[in-house]
């Protein structure tokens, strides 16, 4: 006896595979533009490094020379 509901499930199952094939196409997409945020970010990192890095200098020798203000 043949399965009643397969022609709704074959139907069923192809709109899945269909929406999981866009669905992958998305996240592919979605990690490129990740991948390329990273990549141009580098520059904004270093920086923020050399700033935090030059706030502890400023805040070590002010120290130092007993000439800390407070900020700002």
């Amino acid at each position: 006896m043949e399965n009643p509901h397969e022609a709704e499930q074959a139907v069923l199952l192809e709109r899945i595979i269909k929406n999981v094939d866009k669905c992958n196409e998305a996240i592919m997409e979605m990690n490129h533009c990740i991948r390329e945020i990273l990549e141009n970010s580098t520059d904004v990192e270093l920086a923020s490094k050399l700033f935090v890095k030059y706030s502890q200098n400023v805040s070590f020798n002010n120290q130092v020379i007993g000439d800390a203000r407070k900020p700002v």
